[in-house]
């Protein structure tokens, strides 16, 4: 009986590391179709930890993008090199349920923070 139950738990841990995503030792991003566009246009200004640390859909990273475009200076992008930005970040760090709070909306804000 001892011997079965480590053998499952010897299971459990091959199965949650095959399932587990492959991640860049180096930037710490999930290596998969677009991220080589993420490291290299995301991380010429900022570390990678502020891109893995966010979680959205994609028309809230087409916010962050447009945003950081407005107000950062970050550069216009080649239409099809966003979409597959855009669809790797939706995919790699998709929202999480309960994850943290809803951002407060702007009317809720105090006077000048909007």
């Amino acid at each position: 009986m001892r011997y079965v139950a480590i053998l499952l738990l010897l299971s459990a841990a091959v199965v949650a590391k095959d399932s587990a995503p492959n991640v860049d030792a180096a930037t710490g991003l999930v290596i998969a179709p677009g991220w080589l566009h993420v490291r290299a246009h995301c991380g010429g200004c900022h570390s990678h930890a502020l891109v893995t640390a966010q979680r959205g859909d994609r028309d809230t990273w087409l916010g962050i993008i447009r945003w950081m475009q407005e107000t950062q200076n970050f550069w216009q992008l080649d239409p099809d090199v966003e979409a597959e930005m855009l669809d790797y970040l939706a995919s790699a760090y998709k929202p999480v349920p309960g994850r943290r709070r809803a951002p407060i909306p702007a009317h809720l804000l105090p006077d000048g923070d909007t």
